[in-house]
């Protein structure tokens, strides 16, 4: 399994580069499917969401696809996972994102894509792999009232593939209380292990190794 896992997209040379080597081949020569369930369950402006799908696209993809994972039939959504090279997960709200994919009964279909393919997420995109993605880390990372504002209390991981949990944006203006004390506060509570990465970088899966691709700043604490 190959995961690109960033906190704001593609935004560096380097996170281009650590695609297109786990990709294997050009992006002019491979097929993405644009995910943006995370980012409907967002209030606000969408002006992020834009300038992100934007960019992706200027990359010059050979086929950009756009994929909802909510309101079709499941078979559909596995065709179109299955018919892309690369899987980009765009942010907005993690918790509706791993909802979608347990309520729609996805995640045994998306991880048999996964399985094959190069899956990049961004910020929400980039939270639900984690068997820690649950109610208690709501509560310990400080962001229970992104799930309650979906009217629910639960939630059940969709992969359950790690134990660290990832937390994006550290040091982003668009965020300017993801500073060091805000992050040594979580530390403090926490149970599990814990990424926090800048909107310079991505933690990379490859099989069983896990390492950071960064032209920013980033912590880990077990």
């Amino acid at each position: 399994m190959n995961l690109l896992l960033t906190s704001s997209g593609l935004r560096n040379d380097t996170l281009r580069a650590a695609l297109r080597n786990m990709l294997g081949k050009p992006f002019e020569s491979a097929n993405i499917v644009f995910v943006p369930t995370a980012s409907v369950a967002e209030p606000g402006d969408h002006g992020w969401f834009v300038e992100d799908m934007v960019r992706l696209h200027g990359l010059g993809w050979r086929e950009f696809d756009v994929l909802e994972l909510n309101g079709l039939p499941g078979p559909m959504v596995l065709d179109r996972l299955l018919h892309a090279d690369v899987v980009y997960a765009e942010g907005g709200n993690h918790y509706h994102l791993a909802r979608s994919i347990t309520g729609n009964n996805l995640a045994d279909g998306f991880r048999e894509a996964l399985e094959s393919r190069v899956y990049v997420g961004v910020s929400a995109g980039s939270m639900i792999f984690s068997r820690n993605l649950t109610e208690h880390s709501a509560d310990v990372i400080g962001d229970a009232a992104d799930l309650h504002v979906l009217g629910a209390t639960t939630v059940e991981p969709p992969f359950g593939l790690f134990d660290w949990y990832l937390k994006p944006h550290l040091y982003s203006p668009d965020f300017p209380e993801r500073d060091d004390a805000w992050a040594d506060r979580i530390v403090a509570r926490a149970d599990f292990p814990i990424y926090f990465i800048d909107d310079q970088t991505a933690v990379r899966v490859r099989g069983n190794e896990v390492d950071v691709v960064s032209e920013g700043r980033w912590r880990f604490h077990l």
